[in-house]
């Protein structure tokens, strides 16, 4: 069976720590691919909000 797991962060790091402890649980001939985005939205003039996400593809 194929799944997905989903992350999004609108830090990059905290992104890269939860992956790391995902990746960390599944064996490597099991990961398929990851897929990773990054998104900002200017808020006010001063702000910008950004979302780091990613979806990893494995098999179960």
């Amino acid at each position: 069976m194929i799944k997905v797991k989903l992350f999004d962060h609108e830090h990059e790091k905290d992104l890269e720590k939860d992956m790391n402890h995902f990746l960390e649980r599944i064996e490597e001939k099991k990961l398929l691919d990851i897929k990773y985005n990054v998104a900002a939205v200017q808020e006010d003039e001063d702000e910008q909000i950004y979302c780091f996400s990613a979806m990893v593809i494995y098999r179960a």
